[in-house]
């Protein structure tokens, strides 16, 4: 690889949380330097050296929740595409849900995405493992053979475990292993057929509600099986104060719990859904702006730990249906960076704080050694400018699905440049 330098740059660094002014000197895919001493005058002829003329340079993101089509989906999404998306949007590395078509309960099916991603992708794609065969919830999943293979975590997708039995053995088998049990938390009887954050707004819609406690009362049940277990557990998506309460609780008893959030949950509303728009029909449902401040506020403190696109392709046929029949689910991974901006343009975030839940967290929950501008760590660099804007047009974007929920929003950030391992994926 030919040396790369990223100088005249604002550097976020979310690990020594500072921003400093300075370069990145990056070879064969390495950072071996960072900071005020890196510039143009001091590096070597054969280098490239890319003056970014103030746009931030900072660790790539890492999105812990992805849907990726590979095997079975492919018209929803594919490797390549999902990739590319991610790479446009400053994503360096997407953790791929199970619930493809296999699903990924075998090592096999592990090592089939492994040698794709290897051919096809342009970030780093990881695998994310069954908890349970065919992810029905009943049998557990050969945790440890999953893990040899390459699988980072272990979930069922968005299905929920129901049997408390069945989720304490794979939480005491995953220990064993010191994997990572990531769970969707949802009670099927009492999210019943509802398709909209249960309350006032649902009503006079005339459609029917998802009470809170639905995800609650399942969250609450982990928590207590992981104060049992003693193994490593995440929340995959957390919506409400009733769970950020929880959390809270879990968290301050010393238990070895984090939790994700959306960005959809983080900045949109209820309101946002207006009349029956089924690009912003999502799980968990969009919530009330009271809810949406009090997970911004969790995040802004660390209680939530990272945040995630829910990267969920849905073709035309799935979403050009009555609220009430369409699918649930957006793309996001494309967007995620400039979505999160808001939260940092508004000031209920620092930027460093933001990459800390965006890229560095993330790393440290899967063991990953990306998210940070430490000398010696992976070059999985993002060049933008957070101030300037954009019109979101669903037609340029990357993925095989247009269903965005910020059709022609106005956004900032524009990605100018994205390198994983020292290689240009995006520029």
């Amino acid at each position: 690889m030919r040396p790369i330098a990223l100088v005249n740059a604002r550097l976020v660094d979310p690990k020594a949380n500072r921003e400093t002014v300075g370069g990145v000197y990056v070879v064969d895919g390495v950072i071996v330097g960072v900071g005020a001493q890196v510039t143009g005058a001091n590096l070597p002829a054969e280098a490239r050296i890319i003056d970014c003329a103030g746009d931030v340079v900072a660790p790539g993101l890492v999105d812990m929740r992805a849907f990726i089509g590979e095997p079975g989906a492919e018209h929803r999404e594919s490797i390549a595409s999902a990739s590319a998306a991610a790479a446009a949007g400053g994503v360096t590395t997407l953790v791929a849900r199970p619930d493809t078509n296999p699903p990924v309960d075998d090592p096999a099916v592990v090592d089939f995405i492994l040698r794709r991603a290897r051919d096809a992708a342009r970030v780093r794609v990881l695998p994310c493992a069954a908890i349970t065969k065919g992810l029905q919830g009943r049998e557990i999943a050969e945790i440890g053979l999953l893990r040899e293979a390459g699988a980072v975590a272990f979930s069922d997708g968005p299905r929920s475990i129901a049997n408390a039995q069945t989720m304490r053995r794979a939480m005491t088998y995953a220990r064993d292993f010191d994997a990572l049990i990531l769970h969707d938390c949802a009670d099927a009887g009492l999210t019943g057929d509802g398709v909209m954050a249960e309350g006032e707004r649902a009503s006079r819609l005339g459609l029917s509600g998802v009470p809170r406690e639905a995800e609650t009362v399942v969250l609450d049940r982990d928590l207590r099986l992981a104060a049992l277990t003693r193994g490593r557990y995440h929340a995959a998506l957390v919506s409400n104060t009733l769970s950020l309460e929880a959390l809270r609780r879990a968290k301050d008893a010393g238990l070895a719990v984090t939790a994700g959030v959306s960005i959809n949950n983080l900045t949109l509303n209820e309101i946002d859904v207006g009349d029956y728009r089924t690009f912003l029909k999502v799980f968990p449902p969009l919530r009330s702006e009271q809810e949406r401040l009090a997970l911004v506020a969790a995040l802004a403190e660390g209680l939530i730990d990272v945040v995630v696109s829910d990267h969920d392709p849905q073709d035309v046929e799935t979403k050009r249906l009555p609220f009430g029949e369409a699918a649930a689910g957006a793309i996001g991974v494309e967007t995620l960076l400039s979505a999160g901006l808001r939260m940092v343009s508004s000031g209920a975030l620092t930027l460093n704080r933001m990459f800390a839940a965006f890229a560095l967290r993330p790393s440290e929950i899967l063991r990953q050694p990306t998210g940070r501008l430490d000398v010696g760590a992976p070059a999985d660099l993002i060049r933008f400018d957070p101030e300037e804007p954009y019109v979101l047009d669903p037609a340029k974007l990357h993925s095989r699905c247009r269903n965005t929920p910020f059709d022609e929003a106005r956004l900032e950030g524009v990605v100018k440049l994205t390198m994983v391992a020292g290689n240009i994926a995006h520029e």
